[in-house]
């Protein structure tokens, strides 16, 4: 070390203008300030919405006076009083070359003077370096380091582990590690007439020289071995704490010597976040107020890196438990930002995915709610008509996904109500209140005669039923026609949605009541989706994420939920660009996609079919106007078009000209019904006109008395129907279904203008025993009449006993009572089959 004569002497030349003393007293001050500036600044430099304030250190002298590196203290000879400096600290430069051709005298041997000026280091986990060990009394130490005959060098490979400095080879003088609690100073050595570019590390007894190959892998191993020694320190520190206000002042000097270090390496901020997370997890009896403290003190790391898994459920805490504390504005938000921009894979850490959840929801119980989480998600988007940042879509919709996923995770669990996948592939269903099926009870067994209601109940497919509190849901069977054009569709494929959703029809009801914290965070992420849809940039990958629809069937059963969610299919089909309105259909064939969901029929329709005719609408006006698309509509949504079609949608009335035109329709009697849909509406007429004029055999077809069968669509009502059958001649109609649609006895006054009608099916109408009378009047000749769910008592089905054709009656799910049937059994000689299961007569 250098007397106060030398320093005088010293700063008399023009290249050394401050003595070591005041150099370190004031960069010591600077470094003091710093990390001072840096903790009051953090909250209102967050609240302005600027980065953390930085503050300059001192203007580094000219490079080639001062090279780059750092030590931890002053000189430490017997003689010197050295004064100890904060680590991080510049040291004394190295006295400048003498004149050229002169060699400086020997001094005794200083450390050099080392300004960090930028220079960033990767932290080294291991490497190879030379070693040599000196065993010496501290007081001998400055005349041993002059000496230019030192003992031998010894090439290892160090490793810094977590706790100690370890050789690969554990002989000479690594035989054993040395802990980073023995090393007592870190220090950089230089030699002016023997330069070496070594590192002292003084343990107990003696010192440690390691020789590195130049300077910056000096440097690199000398900010290393800092680093190590005092993240070792303090988890030992913060490991055990006894008082809070101490734990809180080194959790803050932690965050300094993160934030000053120069090395630059992922680990540098996450280690403390980890020794702050796991201090967190073993202590559990923190207040509020040590909580926010320790929120707002590692607030600077979390700007740039992603909180650890222990330190995301402390988070997540804290939201649930005070929503409306600033830190949650002011310190997550940024974090939350980094994670949305910045994450690829939830998977891989699902905790940030849960905090990110936690947050919004957090943002939602502020006053302004969802006015709040709007902004939040314009800011993530910006201002610009293009989002920068590709992956905040992608992380935004996984959220939702999860968080509405976790609002129904306890039907999920459970399946108390509706059968699980394997269940349904397997054919199995679980036990409900209601009883059992059972065959048909035959009156008079005779092999000739064909069971009418097997032929009826596959002839129709009643959907699923969706209501606010419970959702009924029923078997739907395809017709024969149907069944032929979907033979060649694998059996063997997973079941789609609908058929998920699809239990017994024995079963009762499947109740989706969600709890009141359930229902927030379901419309509050519903929202969320809704808003996402807005954005022109957004909607196209948002359609493409949201098309294998990737919501549980609970959901999908659950009417508020599809009833919200209508909004965000509405943007898609409103949408010109093919990239979008094509994700409305299914990924693959056998596969049902939001097309056939929120098609009249299909679990989430709530509208009568407007949403359908949009999505039809957009489809056939892009590039699907072609015949494999009319005959997926042929196959699957020939009854919702022929429903809107006979409601005057001119969009539906040009399907059908367009499935007669290309000859879709194989089937005789399927194309007469469509004929005659097509002249109930003046729409409908004048298309079908200038049809005819094309194709003159569609208007010979219909001269044959027209159809013999005719099915109307689910959902049609008496005006439909009286619409349907005024448009034509249906003279030769012999089999009429009406099941599952909205018709009441009011209908029967047209029904009874069908001279040659022998079966009628009336399952799960409104029809009652206004309209059970007026039919036995007149139609006499009805042989078969499936009446199975419809609000018929014994004073309709009386009347019944005048119709004596009757050879097939189903009775089922009515009030009909025991005295009734057996009145019905004495005066109807032909009837052959019945059903009377879940009545009073069974």
């Amino acid at each position: 070390m250098l007397s106060r004569n030398q320093l005088r002497f010293a700063g008399r030349n023009k290249k050394n203008s401050l003595s070591t003393d005041c150099f370190y007293m004031y960069l010591g001050g600077a470094q003091h300030n710093k990390g001072t500036s840096t903790r009051c600044a953090l909250l209102s430099a967050r609240r302005v919405g600027s980065d953390l304030l930085s503050f300059p250190l001192l203007s580094p002298p000219p490079p080639a006076a001062i090279p780059s590196a750092t030590m931890d203290r002053s000189g430490g000879g017997s003689g010197d009083r050295g004064q100890r400096a904060e680590d991080g600290r510049a040291h004394p430069a190295e006295p400048p070359p003498g004149p050229e051709g002169t060699r400086p005298a020997a001094a005794p041997c200083r450390r050099a003077l080392l300004h960090c000026n930028g220079m960033r280091y990767k932290l080294l986990q291991e490497g190879d370096i030379q070693v040599c060990v000196i065993r010496h009394p501290r007081t001998f130490l400055s005349k041993i380091l002059t000496s230019k005959f030192l003992r031998r060098w010894e090439p290892h490979h160090l490793t810094l582990a977590d706790s100690a400095v370890a050789s690969a080879t554990p002989t000479g003088y690594m035989e054993n590690s040395i802990s980073y609690s023995a090393i007592e100073d870190v220090q950089l050595l230089s030699w002016e007439n023997a330069p070496k570019y070594c590192l002292q590390l003084t343990i107990p007894g003696g010192t440690v020289l390691l020789q590195a190959a130049n300077s910056y892998l000096r440097d690199q191993w000398f900010h290393s071995l800092q680093w190590k020694k005092k993240i070792y320190k303090y988890k030992k520190v913060l490991s055990n704490p006894s008082r809070w206000e101490v734990v809180l002042k080194e959790i803050r000097t932690l965050v300094d010597m993160a934030l000053t270090s120069p090395l630059q390496d992922d680990s540098i901020h996450q280690a403390p976040l980890e020794i702050v997370s796991k201090l967190l997890s073993e202590n559990n009896n923190l207040t509020t107020q040590d909580h926010e403290s320790i929120i707002v003190a590692i607030a600077p790391l979390l700007e740039n890196n992603h909180p650890p898994p222990d330190l995301c459920e402390f988070f997540c805490k804290h939201c649930r438990e005070r929503p409306r504390s600033m830190v949650v504005i002011e310190v997550f938000t940024p974090v939350v930002q980094r994670i949305l921009k910045h994450n690829m894979d939830f998977g891989k850490c699902p905790r940030l995915r849960l905090f990110t959840q936690e947050y919004i929801l957090a943002l939602n119980e502020l006053n302004a709610g969802m006015e709040v989480v709007k902004k939040f998600i314009h800011s993530m988007h910006g201002p610009t008509g293009q989002c920068p940042h590709p992956r905040v879509l992608p992380n935004l919709v996984a959220v939702c996904l999860a968080a509405i996923y976790s609002c129904y995770e306890e039907f999920i669990n459970s399946r108390d109500n509706s059968p699980s996948l394997k269940e349904i592939r397997n054919g199995c269903q679980q036990q409900c209140d209601r009883k059992p099926n059972l065959p048909l009870r035959l009156l008079h067994t005779s092999p000739d005669l064909v069971s009418q209601e097997a032929t009826l109940t596959e002839s129709r497919l009643k959907p699923v039923i969706v209501t606010s509190n419970e959702i009924h849901v029923e078997v739907e069977r395809n017709n024969t026609a149907n069944q032929k054009m979907t033979a060649n569709v694998g059996n063997d494929s997973e079941p789609n949605l609908i058929d998920c959703l699809m239990v017994s029809p024995t079963c009762s009801t499947m109740s989706i009541e969600l709890s009141a914290q359930a229902d927030r965070i379901l419309g509050c992420y519903v929202e969320i989706l809704k808003m996402l849809s807005d954005y022109d940039d957004w909607r196209p990958a948002l359609a493409s994420l949201l098309q294998p629809i990737p919501f549980p069937k609970e959901a999908l059963a659950h009417e508020k939920f599809t009833k919200e969610l209508k909004y965000v299919i509405q943007r898609f089909a409103e949408d010109p660009r093919q990239e979008v309105h094509s994700c409305l259909l299914s990924v693959r064939a056998g596969k049902d996609g939001w097309f056939q969901l929120y098609s009249p029929g299909g679990v989430a329709c709530d509208d009568d079919g407007e949403l359908f005719a949009s999505m039809v609408h957009i489809l056939m006006g892009s590039c699907y106007k072609t015949k494999k698309f009319l005959l997926s509509l042929a196959e699957n949504k020939l009854g919702p078009c022929m429903l809107l079609a006979l409601r005057g949608n001119q969009t539906m009335v040009e399907i059908l000209c367009l499935m007669l035109e290309y000859n879709i329709i194989d089937n005789n009697d399927t194309q007469l019904q469509i004929i005659s849909t097509l002249e109930s509406t003046d729409v409908g007429k004048r298309m079908y006109e200038q049809l005819c004029d094309r194709q003159r055999e569609l208007k010979e077809l219909q001269r044959k008395g027209g159809p013999t069968r005719l099915t109307l669509p689910s959902k049609s009502t008496d005006a439909d129907l009286a619409r349907l059958l005024s448009s034509g001649s249906f003279g030769n109609l012999e089999n009429l279904s009406l099941a599952f649609t909205n018709v009441t006895s009011a209908c029967a006054e047209h029904l009874i203008k069908l001279p040659s009608l022998k079966q009628l099916n009336l399952w799960s109408t409104q029809f009652g025993d206004a309209g059970l009378r007026l039919l036995s009047e007149h139609l006499t000749m009805l042989q078969v009449l499936n009446l199975c769910e419809t609000p018929v008592t014994d004073a309709g089905l009386l009347a019944l006993s005048s119709m004596k054709s009757l050879c097939s009656l189903n009775m089922n799910s009515t009030k009909l009572s025991a005295d009734t049937y057996e009145d019905l059994k004495a005066k109807l000689p032909n009837l052959k089959e019945v059903d009377v299961r879940y009545t009073e007569a069974w």
